[in-house]
């Protein structure tokens, strides 16, 4: 993985010296909150329902165990011994101290990490397939460009006040598993007629207040000008795009008002002078990069471990985990393995300051000392040989780890919400909490197969709830929390985005109004189809009409004492969201 150089630790400990002077400066008055706001959201800290949230930047997903161990220790000694990995593959801590951010960005740097642009108008940490570098379908390692275009962006003077936030994902595989459609831009590695590799540009993706699929803006852009047509899109947006409205200030805004095809002509005048540039990429600066991401020292190995196969026979358990939250490798003989984050009655993304330990411990023994934050709330250890998944699995078990439901219904996705979110209209925890125990049933789980569930507690859809299968939207009603149901999003290569089936639900009818769902689902599907497939055949009306048919009572759908203790999260001392509670 990529290491600091010189300049790197440089420039991040100027930073931190600069942001702990004004830390000062607030606490003793000199600064207001509002001449300050914009100086600690650039340094990632945010302020909060009950305190402060640092988020950390863990840039195209990848961690060292050494960095992973520092995560814990920062959850110990700063926060409530835990930590929230979120859906821009960083991690937050949400109970921070203004005058501790200084100090925790110092033990961070000790590590090689930092905050700098995880929040503010600026482009935002950059997002990458997880399981870069090793899976089956890759054309080209996508993390040295991921790590090219981090060197570039940051800092970047011409672009530290953009309009609004700005968010990048690259993938370098056939199928799209960092859902480039749904950022400001999306690159996707492919390879022309002559076998040259470039990247299929997307822009004006997001979602939020108005979501929107990407366009195309060029089919093939040669790697060598990447960042050179990266910076002419940019600075169309940072000279054209609006400043007077927030809710209309995102590239995606500008791209639908004057047309991608007017958007494409200016992008293209501006790249006419720079494509040559100093920032055209050389063979020598891609290599010196592409160095840091070697692949290990594998050793070779059949392809199938027969030892695992016999396992996997005498051991259900066992074998449901390999089929869900193991995936192929490369390589033969090794394997990606998923450390699931959602285990029941835990908050999606959580890891407790003994789980961090201990995933550093096992990327040490079980795969080269390298993991990787997934955008949907879980990690990767990416190099495992397959003789060793059953002892992984029986270490990732006791650990609350290793719940074998990727890509199942209880995978859920799901923002902090009004537990902790300033900006949230419902609590998102709760009730992801709810139906997880209500659906809390492997045997259920696997034969509903494929199902994604992403909610968020308010329209800025930090749970990318526009593009879960089913997706649940936190509402405000006279004061009241309610939750907006859709279904039919979906990411990757066919992404979609969900249609809402009709009016809001409370927090304790939501559970019923997702079996519901899946009622549908079961009674209309073909053999194997998935429940976004049977949505794309049959239309939204048949499930509409099967959850409004008959009401849905909250005392029917749960339990009126059980959601009084759900929906208090938010004013315990030691909050729902945190492991175990």
């Amino acid at each position: 993985m990529y290491r600091y150089d010189n300049f790197d630790h440089q420039i991040t400990g100027q930073r931190i010296a600069q942001f702990g002077d004004q830390v000062r400066r607030r606490l003793s008055g000199e600064l207001t909150e509002d001449e300050f706001r914009i100086l600690r959201l650039h340094n990632g800290l945010y302020l909060q329902v009950h305190a402060y949230m640092l988020r950390v930047a863990v840039p195209y997903g990848l961690l060292s165990s050494a960095q992973m161990r520092m995560l814990a220790t920062i959850s110990r000694k700063y926060d409530r011994d835990y930590g929230h990995f979120s859906t821009r593959q960083n991690v937050q801590f949400n109970w921070i101290r203004l005058e501790d951010a200084p100090a925790i960005l110092a033990d961070l740097a000790r590590v090689e990490m930092h905050a700098n642009q995880t929040s503010g108008n600026c482009i935002r940490n950059i997002t990458c397939d997880e399981f870069a570098g090793v899976a089956q379908d890759e054309i080209v390692d996508p993390r040295p460009y991921a790590e090219i275009l981090r060197q570039w962006s940051t800092f970047h003077p011409e672009f530290a006040y953009l309009p609004r936030k700005f968010k990048i994902a690259i993938t370098g595989a056939s199928a799209d598993r960092a859902a480039t459609a749904v950022h400001d831009i999306g690159l996707a590695a492919v390879k022309n007629a002559q076998g040259k590799i470039g990247f299929r540009v997307l822009v004006g993706g997001g979602l939020g207040r108005t979501p929107i699929l990407g366009t195309e803006i060029c089919d093939f852009v040669p790697w060598q000008h990447v960042i050179t047509y990266l910076e002419s899109i940019v600075r169309v947006y940072n000279e054209y795009g609006r400043r007077d409205n927030l809710y209309k200030a995102r590239i995606k805004i500008l791209v639908k008002a004057i047309g991608i095809d007017e958007f494409r002509r200016r992008v293209e005048a501006d790249w006419q002078h720079t494509r040559d540039g100093p920032c055209t990429i050389t063979v020598e600066e891609l290599n010196r990069v592409a160095a840091f991401f070697t692949a290990p020292d594998y050793e070779q190995l059949p392809e199938h471990n027969a030892a695992m196969a016999a396992q996997k026979s005498e051991s259900r358990a066992f074998s449901n985990w390999v089929q869900r939250n193991v995936k192929p490798h490369k390589v033969p003989g090794y394997a990606a393995v998923v450390l699931s984050l959602k285990k029941t009655g835990i908050a999606p993304g959580d890891a407790t300051a003994v789980q961090m330990d201990a995933a550093a411990d096992l990327a040490e023994r079980f795969s080269y000392g390298e993991l990787r934050v997934t955008h949907m709330q879980n990690l990767v250890l990416a190099d495992v040989k397959q003789s060793d998944l059953f002892d992984l699995w029986l270490a990732a078990r006791e650990l609350g780890m290793a719940t074998p439901n990727i890509g199942l219904l209880t995978d859920i996705i799901c923002c902090p919400g009004g537990d902790f979110c300033s900006l949230a209209n419902a609590r998102s925890i709760p009730l992801a909490k709810a139906i997880a125990e209500r659906f809390d049933n492997l045997d259920f789980q696997h034969d509903i197969g494929e199902i994604e569930l992403n909610m968020s507690g308010c329209m800025n859809a930090c749970g990318h709830h526009h593009v879960g299968n089913i997706g649940i939207l936190g509402v405000d009603k006279d004061g009241e929390e309610w939750y907006q149901v859709s279904i039919g999003g979906a990411q990757g290569n066919d992404s979609s985005l969900g249609k809402v089936i009709g009016r809001s639900f409370t927090f304790a009818q939501t559970p019923e109004v997702v079996g519901r769902l899946l009622e549908v689902y079961v009674r209309e599907r073909f053999a194997d189809e998935r429940f976004i497939d049977t949505v794309r055949r049959i239309g939204p009306i048949p499930f509409k009409d099967h959850v409004y048919a008959a009401p849905v009572n909250d005392d029917q759908a749960l339990a009126g004492e059980e959601y009084r203790l759900l929906a208090a999260g938010a004013n315990h001392d030691t909050p729902l969201y945190a492991s175990g509670v």
